[in-house]
């Protein structure tokens, strides 16, 4: 097990760089680059510039006609594109090794400081989800899986396909209008994560500040990942319930609650386990975007879409290497859940 793991850690320096080598290449090819902002700011228009991100044929470009040479080559200096591409490529590969990733173009601080000050919110808007919607979705689809055809079964059924077609933005707006202000009831804050007294509350008082806060943005956030997991509980128990051993342990005097959780558990929580890290990655990176404009939230998801619009290279390139580094060892993380829910699994012995 332990050269599976080293392996699958080795395997995550190519990864990174063949993932950081082609969005660049799409980088350069993607008009209205930092140059041309800079250069469309100065000359008060809009940023959309016509030039190449890679920065050459800037001084010669539209957008530059009015400004002095001299103005466009410290300007082209400031960003790094006064170098070639390959260049600028050796250079971000480099610094990245040494988990070095460089400053924000526009906001005045590293990418290493933006991303640890945006970090806490991603974390708590992922990790709660991820977890309520775990803690909710397995229990819920044993049961489903244990009382199949049931009225329970039914309209339960019913309710999670609502929440399944209904996408996550869609239903955080119908929280704000129903539980933040847009009805008689306004029980629930909509902005930010804590309020503006938070330092002068009493430990007891953030605590529930916080999570005062994370009820909208989180229950939003669940409703279509609980779906799609309690599904995939019910038939994967489902499926291991017809088995041949499972009919075997019956037939011995098992109890149903022994049958279920110690023998048909192990088995059937091997599928619900191979979608953790999709799941995690999903919650914590890609639906988050939206529920963090939505209710005001400033994270990751929100600071890498800015970032992107602005053409902030060192924040979109530092985001997408943090997000892509995480991602992996989650995955990582997810075989070696297999290994304890069911020793049997070697993946060394798969990979020899």
């Amino acid at each position: 097990m332990l050269a599976y793991i080293v392996r699958r850690l080795l395997l995550i320096i190519p990864t990174l760089v063949i993932i950081l080598l082609v969005n660049f290449v799409i980088v350069q090819a993607a008009p209205g680059g930092p140059v041309e902002q800079a250069i469309a700011h100065l000359q008060g228009i809009g940023g959309g510039g016509v030039a190449s991100a890679s920065g050459e044929g800037i001084s010669g470009s539209r957008a530059s006609r009015g400004l002095d040479p001299k103005l466009i080559k410290d300007i082209e200096k400031q960003y790094g594109f006064d170098k070639s591409a390959p260049e600028r490529l050796w250079l971000m590969l480099k610094n990245y090794a040494q988990l070095d990733f460089g400053n924000s173009f526009f906001r005045g601080a590293t990418v290493t400081d933006l991303i640890l000050e945006k970090m806490p919110v991603t974390i708590s808007l992922g990790l709660w989800a991820t977890l309520i919607t775990y803690l909710v979705s397995i229990p819920l689809g044993i049961r489903k899986a244990v009382r199949h055809g049931s009225s329970f079964d039914m309209w339960s059924s019913t309710a999670i396909v609502i929440g399944y077609a209904m996408p996550a933005f869609l239903f955080a707006m119908f929280l704000i209008v129903v539980f933040a202000g847009g009805t008689s009831l306004n029980w629930f804050p909509v902005r930010g994560l804590v309020s503006e007294n938070f330092a002068e509350l009493s430990t007891v008082g953030k605590v529930a500040d916080y999570f005062w806060h994370l009820v909208l943005p989180v229950t939003a956030l669940v409703i279509g990942g609980f779906a799609t997991l309690t599904i995939l509980t019910k038939n994967s128990f489902l499926n291991e319930i017809t088995r041949q051993y499972v009919v075997t342990a019956r037939a011995k005097g098992l109890s149903e609650r022994r049958v279920l959780y110690g023998h048909v558990f192990r088995n059937a929580m091997l599928l619900v386990i191979s979608g953790i890290p999709q799941a995690f990655i999903s919650v914590f990176f890609a639906g988050s975007l939206l529920i963090e404009v939505i209710f005001s939230l400033d994270g990751l998801g929100r600071m890498s879409y800015e970032a992107a619009v602005s053409r902030d290279y060192p924040v979109v390139f530092g985001s997408l290497f943090i997000f892509t580094l995480f991602g992996l060892l989650i995955k990582l993380i997810g075989d070696l859940c297999y290994t304890l829910v069911d020793p049997r699994i070697d993946f060394a012995a798969r990979n020899a």
